[in-house]
């Protein structure tokens, strides 16, 4: 019987491993959406920078339109105070003067503002600009060991799933019975659980003494008075000759 039971828990090691990679594979597509919405996030904050960049310089060159396009006019302006015949024209081309001066006097105002709003922005990108030019090769690293880590875990689930049929194969056809009844019972699929510090690591209901000393005798199979499902206790790892003398 002792062999059963170490065939017992070697299947539910398997099987415990082949719902763990199950698990990941299942997942792999949330957790790379959730990958590339990390990389998307840091990509749309420094967008977001440049944008600004952008339309700070925008602003600039149409503000410069205007001065060029003030200034032609004020040139204007003052070749008809030049010519002025009488007190009206004169009048009148001295207020276009002045009112095209205060536009372009503004208009030099703003675009120091917006150098200076410039130059904020160029220092925030220069202090991520480490950030910026290995965002791209960052992502296609990440998603490499992604790939390699889905690759392995199918590879790993195939190779767990043949070592489960063939382990399986060998049990007595009323054990393979039971087990397969309680995994399936079992939302976690444990149907052999170890017994740790005297009590069932699956329920956590504690062992009488006598229960005890069955399942560590390890001849037949005994199940947990609590939730009935295989227990069994670790065999503890062989001491080398140097400790044991």
């Amino acid at each position: 019987m002792r062999v059963e039971l170490e065939k017992l828990v070697d299947l539910q090691k398997t099987d415990t491993n082949i719902r763990k990679l199950k698990k990941a594979i299942e997942t792999a597509g949330q957790r790379r959406a959730t990958i590339e919405q990390e990389f998307e996030k840091h990509a749309f904050s420094i967008r977001e920078i440049q944008g600004r960049r952008d339309t700070l310089t925008s602003d600039r060159t149409e503000l410069e339109r205007q001065i060029a396009e003030n200034k032609t006019y004020k040139e204007r302006a003052e070749r008809n105070l030049k010519h002025a015949q009488n007190q009206k024209e004169y009048e009148t081309a001295m207020r276009e003067i002045d009112a095209l001066q205060k536009q372009i006097a503004l208009c030099e105002a703003q675009i120091i503002e917006k150098m200076t709003a410039a130059e904020e922005v160029e220092k925030e990108l220069e202090s991520r600009a480490d950030e910026i030019n290995t965002l791209d090769a960052k992502r296609e690293e990440a998603f490499k060991e992604f790939d390699a880590e889905l690759e392995k875990n199918e590879t790993e689930l195939a190779a767990e799933t043949k070592k489960r049929e063939a382990v399986f194969t060998t049990l007595p056809a009323q054990l393979a019975s039971v087990y397969n009844r309680l995994a399936q019972r079992s939302r976690d699929g444990i149907a052999v659980a170890e017994v740790t510090n005297g009590s069932c690591s699956a329920c956590f209901m504690s062992l009488r003494p006598q229960m005890q000393v069955e399942v560590k005798r390890g001849d037949q199979i005994i199940t947990c008075e609590s939730c009935t499902r295989i227990l069994y206790i670790a065999s503890k790892p062989a001491q080398s000759e140097a400790t044991a003398s």
